[in-house]
């Protein structure tokens, strides 16, 4: 039966009620990176849900034996605090997961780009064609170098997400790991040197964008991604396979949420055919960046 709170002054209920919201804070964020992501529409309820839960367990604390909302607010604060050292969840994640949800449904939109254009090889120019073969024939996934690289560095960011986004955290720390450490080099003058994914893996990271393009897509697909390089004007990129509709929001929102600095303001992606494929390029801070132009002359995916 609960205690009657007539025993209580108001100081004192003050008080509790404070680390009551103090304990709930930093719960909801934590429930939330076991729920699955749950979407009503274009919102994303979930860490609304993690919330509604975190109340509802406090105020039965306090519904129960007040004073047990004060070991509660000491082990949630215990264990943060704790996670500093470990690398772990901590008060940092419990920021960005708040800014996540706000920046997911409210700071945050999709933009589509042109429909992207079909490969016909016979009317490609001699130099596209050249290209297209050095990309495909330097892109492999069934490699132990590249393997191990990708398993290694998938392991690198958001492992504390795995339950909430499975197997979407794996590919987005491969592609934090090479986005931060991939240096732009060029290549030969009047010439164009491909290299595999091993070579710049050996070479320490270092390549122009068709190198890059190579080692993101074969890497990611080592893991068990879906990738293409696109060959643009000027440029090439690679994008990831994200599947339909709810498989890209479902990517989309763990974009957003896991890349907090700076706020992802805008996806960008192709589409067709209800197929849908995100932005990989090292020019933006985060999947899904805007594309350099839409002049697209190729799509190549591994054989």
């Amino acid at each position: 039966m609960a205690i009657d709170e007539r025993k209580y002054s108001t100081i004192q209920m003050f008080l509790l009620n404070l680390l009551s919201l103090l304990t709930l804070l930093p719960l909801a964020p934590f429930i939330n990176r076991f729920l699955p992501p749950i979407s009503l529409g274009a919102l994303h309820i979930d860490l609304f849900l993690s919330i509604l839960l975190a109340f509802l367990f406090t105020r039965l604390l306090l519904w129960i034996f007040k004073p047990l909302i004060i070991p509660a607010f000491v082990l949630v604060m215990t264990v943060l605090i704790i996670n500093l050292f470990r690398d772990s969840y901590t008060f940092t994640h419990v920021l960005n997961d708040y800014k996540g949800m706000v920046q997911g449904n409210w700071g945050s939109r999709d933009n589509k780009a042109s429909d992207i254009l079909s490969f016909y090889p016979r009317k490609v120019e001699t130099y596209r064609d050249k290209t297209v073969k050095g990309i495909r024939a330097k892109m492999t996934y069934k490699d132990s170098v590249v393997r191990n690289f990708a398993v290694q560095h998938s392991l690198d960011y958001f492992d504390d997400y795995f339950p909430k986004y499975g197997k979407i955290v794996r590919y987005l720390s491969v592609y934090k790991y090479i986005r931060l450490n991939f240096k732009y080099v060029n290549d030969v003058l009047r010439d164009e040197y491909f290299a595999t994914p091993q070579e710049t893996i050996q070479n320490g990271m270092g390549g122009d964008c068709d190198d890059h393009s190579i080692l993101m897509a074969s890497c990611l697909e080592a893991i068990g991604a879906r990738c293409r390089v696109v060959l643009i004007q000027g440029h090439a990129y690679p994008e990831l396979y994200c599947g339909n509709k709810e498989n890209f929001e479902l990517i989309k929102q763990a974009i957003v949420h896991l890349f907090p600095h700076p706020p992802v303001k805008e996806i960008n992606y192709h589409e067709s055919k209800g197929e849908y494929w995100i932005n990989l390029d090292y020019s933006a801070m985060n999947p899904g960046g805007p594309y350099l132009n839409d002049k697209v002359y190729a799509l190549i995916e591994t054989n």
